[in-house]
């Protein structure tokens, strides 16, 4: 008798063993003369070397495909464990399978744009109003790459504006204070990837919070790295992180120009940047529209009547300032 151990290192058990453990049952059931027992990411199986042979490799052939598409059916493992090939799944255009196996694609053509430039800059700015997706197919990418091993870790990164980077007095560790800003990066997360595995991942480093302050010095290498809002950096803190850009390393950053939130005496590092960096090889800059905005129809007709109100105020200002010339030319 041979004994036999298989470590599920690579996907959420949770996800492995099914709802009540019914995968790994259904597993033991297809292999009966094998003994086994199941406990965290560990399987332990006994039985004749070239039946625990077969089970490691099939057990492996399994987990393959629960890392890709983020899910495991019943069906699938019968199939891959009788040889046969699992019913084909539509992968064209999806970046990544999120959770319960719901497919990540590009919903518009400057999504599709995107993907395109992140395959084949190093550099890729992403602008355009709330609710395009540009944040979220941002996480995606970098994701998908994590999972592909094209990269071993992802830095996420955010100015937080409304504590002028000055996080002291929140409390907890540079984590806790910096987590308030980064909370739509991490509902993005959620929706990719397992509980579990996100645990994993931030406690072991693997994705990374990185408040804008703190990445002066460092050089990133073998990374995605995110920098999102970046219409709220200034022009000091723009050129520290795009210089932050190490070797196999890759970097998205995302920005709406009309939500600048900067004191009125301070310019935006990002459109600094944007004038000074477009036509440079090697970098991709993706503007998105109101069309391309892809939340409830609802945010399109909100952001339009902010627009409009907007160029309404700049109207009546305008108006009022020719009211005073005229009435007091000496002003």
């Amino acid at each position: 008798m041979n004994e036999r151990i298989v470590i599920i290192d690579q996907v959420d058990p949770q996800t492995f063993y099914g709802v009540n453990n019914n995968n790994i049952n259904l597993i033991r059931n297809l292999f009966p003369k094998l003994r086994m027992a199941a406990r965290g990411n560990v399987i332990k199986v006994i039985g004749e070397e070239s039946e625990t042979a077969v089970f490691e490799r099939k057990i492996k052939e399994i987990e393959a495909y629960a890392i890709k598409y983020n899910k495991l059916d019943e069906d699938v493992i019968i199939d891959i464990i009788k040889g046969e090939p699992p019913k084909a799944v539509d992968t064209q255009g999806v970046i990544i399978f999120g959770q319960t196996g719901r497919p990540i694609a590009p919903r518009n053509a400057n999504q599709a744009k995107m993907v395109k430039s992140f395959a084949e800059n190093d550099l890729t700015f992403a602008l355009g109003p709330a609710g395009t997706g540009k944040t979220y197919i941002a996480i995606a990418l970098a994701v998908a790459a994590l999972k592909n091993r094209a990269c071993k870790r992802i830095i996420l990164s955010r100015p937080a504006v409304e504590a002028g980077e000055k996080l002291g007095f929140l409390p907890g560790d540079m984590k806790d204070k910096i987590d308030p800003y980064l909370r739509p990066l991490y509902d993005a997360l959620e929706d990719m990837l397992p509980a579990v595995k996100l645990k994993e991942y931030m406690d072991s480093d693997t994705i990374q919070i990185a408040p804008l302050a703190f990445m002066r010095g460092r050089t990133l290498n073998d990374a995605i790295i995110i920098l999102d809002e970046a219409q709220n950096t200034t022009r000091h803190q723009m050129k520290m992180f795009l210089t932050r850009l190490g070797v196999n390393s890759k970097m998205i950053v995302t920005g709406d120009a009309t939500q600048i939130d900067l004191p009125r005496t301070v310019q935006s590092g990002l459109l600094q940047s944007l004038r000074i960096l477009r036509g440079v090889k090697g970098i991709g800059i993706i503007e998105y529209g109101k069309k391309d905005i892809v939340r409830h129809p609802l945010v399109q007709r909100i952001v339009d009547a902010y627009e409009e109100r907007e160029k309404a105020s700049v109207l009546e200002f305008e108006a009022e300032l020719a009211d005073k010339i005229k009435n007091d030319p000496k002003d």
